[in-house]
């Protein structure tokens, strides 16, 4: 497939790169800074464009037949998150891009007691505004008439390699026999591309753990 990734120069974003690079996907990389991104790879296209901006997200999805959000930004403007929804939805729209797919967060996803993790009296009060911005996020695109898909991951996110023994959710956090919930950025990025190739939630969000 032909798909564009914005956010590939996060710790996620390069995971869901290398990921796809390995399946033989073509991959146009959209980054801000083309310095910050040193993967080389004959399918890999690194070009400089803005996730911010409607008019860049149009131009580099043109044609794509699937486009990847694994933005995330800097602590203390967490209101981007916003921004970049309604310019990927814009954009995307314009472009006429097949199927846009995020990365997102694991704040509005629900216990066991049916509450959001992030209105649980342990969530970390440092955590809440960026969850709450992927919270708000993940309304734009729920409310977008694109083939959008939206993935929370689990609400450990630990760096680490595609083992392939996760497990695929809907709207409830995914916990082990210990009542963990952790995930590592290749499985994360193996279960993305595995509904990029195989769509299943299609205008609908999902989670994967252990």
């Amino acid at each position: 497939m032909n798909i564009t990734i914005f956010g590939a120069t996060g710790t996620v974003g390069q995971a869901i790169l290398r990921e796809a690079l390995s399946r033989e996907h073509e991959v146009t990389a959209v980054v801000r800074d083309v310095s910050k991104l040193t993967e080389k790879h004959e399918r890999l296209h690194v070009v400089q464009g803005d996730i911010l901006d409607p008019a860049s997200v149009e131009e580099h999805t043109r044609g794509r037949e699937a486009v990847i959000s694994a933005y995330g930004p800097k602590f203390g403007s967490e209101a981007e998150l916003l921004e970049a929804a309604r310019s990927l939805v814009e954009g995307v729209r314009r472009s006429g891009a097949e199927r846009l797919l995020v990365v997102g967060g694991a704040g509005s996803l629900l216990t066991d007691e049916g509450v959001r993790l992030m209105d649980t009296p342990s969530f970390p009060a440092e955590v809440y505004p960026l969850a709450k911005a992927h919270a708000d996020a993940y309304e734009i695109y729920s409310q977008s008439d694109l083939e959008w898909t939206y993935l929370s991951p689990a609400s450990v996110l630990e760096d680490g390699r595609r083992s392939g023994n996760f497990r695929i959710g809907i709207d409830r956090l995914i916990t082990d026999e210990l009542g963990v919930s952790r995930i590592t950025t290749g499985d994360l990025a193996a279960a993305l591309i595995d509904e990029m190739e195989d769509p299943y939630f299609v205008s609908s969000r999902f989670t994967a753990a252990y």
